[in-house]
Order: structure tokens, then C-alpha cells, then sequence
């Protein structure tokens, strides 16, 4: 079996934990040792071999795959990263992964193939993946849907209305879209199932039917240009360009615990078993302090004392850079807030203080008009690339490990305690020799300091020119 993960969504309706340079299927949530992507990898392998997973992404997020994968203990496949040159929903995206499978076997293209999305919380993988496995027989003659059994009453959520019994499922009588509450009391007392946005086929099937329903998309992607087909391709969904129109169509059902987060309100549901007796859900029990407040998810970052009195049904999401104060009953909103700052051209809405890189990170600890103080972090053998900035000084200070500068071609090895400065216009890069991670204080100072001021003049990241 090959499987498609798609990982390219920016989860702006969790703002101010997800931004977009480092969005929800990245994060590792308080109590969680491992991502959202990174629990959706392992479920994954539970169904394909790792040469056998494909990720659909965009430039943006292609190291972190890449690193996070390699955090699992495996080697990352740099060509199974299918890069989108632009957004186009999520029928182009999946078609385009198809055609990356089908092109790697050309004479067999009866590979079923699952689609799953990188931020779905599932609590039981083995049981998942048991109930996908039982399905396959099902993609000889259907193009899969999975419904998931309904909890409550969600609006957030689409549909499957069921029909017939079949073999290892149920035909699709309808989809529905989101409803309003009415409306899903109704689905949930009629036997409906949440539509989850997971899907299984074979690969022959589903570019016929693409060919059938979607001509469009089919056109666009019989070039080899994928900078061209993405930008001919209309921006259509699966579910509009194919499931909905094929008369192949059929569900399995999942009797699992599924959680697609696509907002505060359905974070809240994640968290239940967090909830004190007044319905709270709190992370710091610490820290934080409720008094006559009830129902309220309360998320903080860092040591700081938090306290809620006489509120009710609150979302309060605070991190160092940013506060987001919501009813839970308005979390579908926050995606509004995010066009906001992006329309202030505020870097908020994209970028958290702790940034990734291929070579390990860095956290903006303080920064004013004419300095700004980092926090680096190095991986073992990773290195930075060999630059140069017209505007900026840097002066190094490192705190644990060793690391090694090459200024101007001369290398100097400095240590926890000891310090390097490099001035503005000298070429320079900074290696971690060890095994260890190597932290370093970098303090700028200059009358520029954006990211946009460097030169490469090496990368073993390919990011010459970036």
C-alpha cells in the first residue's frame, strides 16, 4: 500500500500557536513528546513502508519534514517531498501525488493508495490502522471515503449520509456540508458520520474517474511541469471534483477517537480529559489560578502566572509574542484575526519567536530598533551556510558545546564561556563540530537587522539565492 500524506495546510484557526512558517501539524502540544505530523508519520507506517510515503507540501515546510522525520529515526526520501509551487486545494494536491506513484511503477497502476491529512489527533493508531486495512478489498470496485462515528453535534464538520451495506463499508447516499446545530442534532440521531477528509483508492481508478469528472485537473497535470500544471489546475477540492459526482463511491466507518483541530472548540474536545469539576482545562496547574470561572481552556506558555475570575466559556491562548482571548463559541473567527495581521503586514501572523531551520533553530529572546539577541541551536555535524550581511555585526557567545566559526576562511573553535565577533561584510559560518547540540547567544547590532540581509555564498541546503 502507498500512502499520501498531505501537509501543507497553515491551521490559522489555531492562532497564535500555529502560524504559518510553523503551523499546527508541527507543534508538539503540551503533554505530547511528538508532532502532530510526526504521530500522522507513525500511524502511516503502520500502512506503507517509509520509501512508500509521499508528502505533499510546499517549499516552505520542506526541512521540517525532513528533520522531524529524521527525529523518528528514519532517513528522509528527499524526492518522496512533493512540493507544491502554489496552493490549489486539495484535489490538484492529491493528483499530483497520485501521478508521483504512478510514475515510479508506470506498468502497475492498481497500487491502492490512502490519503490522510498531516494534523488528524487519532488515539488509537493499531485500531486505525486495523480498520483501514480491512477496507482495501472495498477499492476494487469504490473510490474510499472514511466517516467517522459522530460524538456529538459538531458544525464544523461535514457529513456522510450512508446508504446500503456493503462488504467492509457502506455506499454514499450523499455528502453534506457543514451544518448548522439543528441541523447536526438531526445527522447525529439519523446515523450520519462525520466526513474526515481521509481517502483510499486504487491509483487506476481514481485517475479515471479524475479524467471523467475533473477534466480540468487531468488536463493540467499531463505536463511534466509541475510549476505548470499547478498553475493551470483549478483550485478544487476532492470532494467537489470527484467524490461528490462519482457514482464509485463508498465509506468505511471508524469507531475510533478523532480530532481534526480545526479550532479551539475542537482543541477543547481534544483536551476533556484535562477538565477540572467546573469544566476547565487548564496546563499549568501551578501557575494558573480560576476562581468562579467555568469552561474555560486556558493554554500558557512559559512561567508566568495566569488568573481567570467570573469569566465563562473562554479560549485564552497566551504566548510570549502574542494573546488571543475568544468565546468558544466564536473559535471559527480566529482565521480572521490572522487576515488581519496579515493585511497590517504584521509578522506575527506568520512567524513565532523560535523559528526552524534545517540546521536546528533559533529564538528571538529581545531586540530593539538597533540590536536584536538570538538564541542559536546547532545540531551535531549541521552547519550554517557561509554568508555574509552588508548591515549587521554579530557578536557569539557560546553556551554549551563547541562550535566552530570560519571567518573569512580561518577557523576558530570556541566554547561554552568563550566568545566570537564577527563584523559586518566578512564572510562567515558557523558549524557544530560535536555530538551535542552546540547553543549559542548571537547578539546583532547594526542599523538593519532583517533576515533578508544576508548573502550565500554556500548552503548544503540548496538555499542559494533564497
Amino acid at each position: 500500500m502507498k500512502t499520501i500524506i498531505l501537509a501543507g495546510g497553515s491551521g490559522s484557526r489555531l492562532w497564535p500557536l500555529s502560524r504559518t512558517n510553523y503551523p499546527k501539524q508541527f507543534l508538539k502540544l503540551n503533554g505530547m513528546d511528538k508532532s502532530i505530523f510526526q504521530l500522522t508519520m507513525e500511524r502511516c507506517l503502520m500502512l506503507s513502508a517509509v520509501e512508500d510515503i509521499y508528502i505533499v507540501t510546499n517549499e516552505g515546510y520542506r526541512f521540517l519534514i525532513a528533520g522531524q522525520i529524521e527525529e523518528l529515526g528514519y532517513r528522509a526520501i528527499i524526492e518522496n517531498i512533493l512540493l507544491e509551487p502554489e496552493s490549489k486545494n486539495t484535489l490538484p494536491a492529491i493528483y499530483n501525488g497520485v501521478k508521483a506513484i504512478a510514475a515510479a511503477a508506470p506498468h502497475d497502476l492498481n497500487d491502492v493508495i490512502g490519503v490522510f491529512a498531516s494534523d488528524h489527533l487519532i488515539s488509537d493508531s493499531e485500531a486505525f490502522a486495523t480498520q483501514v486495512k480491512a477496507g482495501i478489498p472495498l477499492a476494487d470496485e469504490y473510490l474510499l471515503t472514511f466517516g467517522v462515528e459522530p460524538t456529538a453535534p459538531e458544525t464544523g464538520y461535514g457529513y456522510i449520509r450512508p446508504g446500503k451495506a456493503l462488504s467492509g463499508g457502506r455506499a454514499v447516499d450523499e455528502f453534506k456540508e457543514k451544518p448548522d446545530i439543528k441541523t447536526a442534532e438531526r445527522y447525529v440521531r439519523e446515523g450520519y458520520y462525520w466526513n474526515c477528509g481521509m481517502f483510499m483508492f486504487r491509483a487506476k481508478l481514481f485517475i479515471e474517474e479524475v479524467k471523467r469528472l475533473s477534466p480540468d485537473v487531468f488536463a493540467a497535470f499531463e505536463t511534466d511541469d509541475v510549476k505548470k500544471a499547478f498553475a493551470d489546475a483549478p483550485n478544487i477540492s476532492i470532494d467537489y471534483g470527484v467524490m461528490e459526482k462519482s457514482k464509485r463511491v463508498a465509506m468505511i466507518p471508524l469507531s475510533i477517537k478523532w480530532n481534526d483541530l480545526g479550532s479551539f472548540a475542537t482543541f477543547y474536545e481534544q483536551y476533556e480529559t484535562r477538565r477540572d469539576e467546573r469544566g476547565n482545562i487548564i496546563f499549568d496547574e501551578d501557575d494558573t489560578v480560576m476562581i468562579q470561572s467555568k469552561n474555560n481552556l486556558v493554554y500558557t506558555e512559559g512561567k508566568k502566572a495566569v488568573a481567570v475570575i467570573g469569566a465563562d466559556n473562554l479560549v485564552v491562548v497566551d504566548q510570549k509574542d502574542a494573546l488571543l482571548i475568544c468565546e468558544r463559541s466564536q473559535t471559527q473567527a480566529v482565521k480572521d484575526v490572522v487576515n488581519v495581521l496579515h493585511d497590517r503586514k504584521d509578522h506575527r501572523a506568520d512567524f513565532h519567536l523560535t523559528e526552524y531551520r534545517p540546521w536546528g533553530s533559533f529564538t528571538i529572546l529581545e531586540e530593539g530598533q538597533f540590536y536584536k539577541i538570538k538564541r542559536l541551536t546547532i545540531l551535531p555535524g549541521r552547519m550554517l551556510s557561509y554568508q555574509m550581511h552588508y548591515h549587521r555585526s554579530e557578536h557569539w557567545i557560546a553556551v554549551s558545546g563547541t562550535g566552530l566559526l570560519v571567518l573569512d576562511g580561518e577557523e576558530i573553535i570556541f566554547t561554552a564561556g568563550e566568545n566570537a565577533f564577527i563584523p559586518s561584510g566578512h564572510k562567515h559560518r558557523l558549524k557544530n563540530p560535536g555530538k551535542i547540540l552546540l547553543e549559542v547567544i548571537e547578539v546583532q547590532s547594526g542599523a538593519y537587522l532583517g533576515e533578508d540581509d544576508i548573502v550565500r555564498y554556500e548552503d548544503e541546503y540548496d538555499r542559494i539565492g533564497e
